[in-house]
């Protein structure tokens, strides 16, 4: 279960992890709590700090340049929050705008959240020969964007505001 966002020493996100990890970067004096969860701690024996829900390294990691988040279903998903893209509802399935069968491929342009119905209903078929129509445009997120979509909705409103995206 990935929690924890962890920013780089410049406050560009990296990568997001456990909290039990997060915990153990800023127990070694590797990383620092920038925003923690309200009113949680850690408590030890000798050990009391808040929870952290976003922690930056003390120290600049140098990461190879990455243009593009990779596709994957579960990140089509919370690209669309889990919305069908078809009716609004809650989705559980991917669908291709353009079928593979027609050449379409998985790509973020190409892959909407659908729920099962929306899915079945417009089968192999683009949408404009079902006669459906797209609520939202498919769009490609960012690496950094792609991060921070990944913590959730839940997540994205605990995040101070100078990091949080835009609903």
């Amino acid at each position: 279960m990935r929690e924890t966002l962890v920013l780089n020493a410049s406050f560009e996100p990296l990568s997001a992890v456990s909290l039990r990890r997060a915990v153990v970067l800023v127990l070694q004096n590797k990383a620092v709590i920038e925003h923690a969860h309200p009113g949680l701690r850690v408590r030890a024996a000798e050990v009391d700090l808040p929870l952290p829900r976003v922690i930056r390294l003390r120290r600049y990691v140098r990461v190879p340049f990455r243009r593009r988040a990779p596709w994957s279903r579960r990140g089509v998903l919370v690209r669309d929050r889990h919305r069908c893209a078809y009716c609004g509802r809650r989705a559980t399935t991917v669908d291709h705008v353009v079928p593979r069968s027609h050449g379409g491929g998985d790509t973020w342009l190409n892959t909407v959240a659908s729920c099962a119905e929306d899915n079945h209903r417009k089968a192999d078929r683009t949408p404009e020969q079902a006669g459906m129509r797209l609520l939202s445009t498919p769009f490609e997120p960012t690496p950094s964007d792609a991060l921070l979509l990944a913590l959730g909705a839940a997540g994205r409103e605990d995040l101070p505001e100078w990091l949080a995206l835009p609903a």
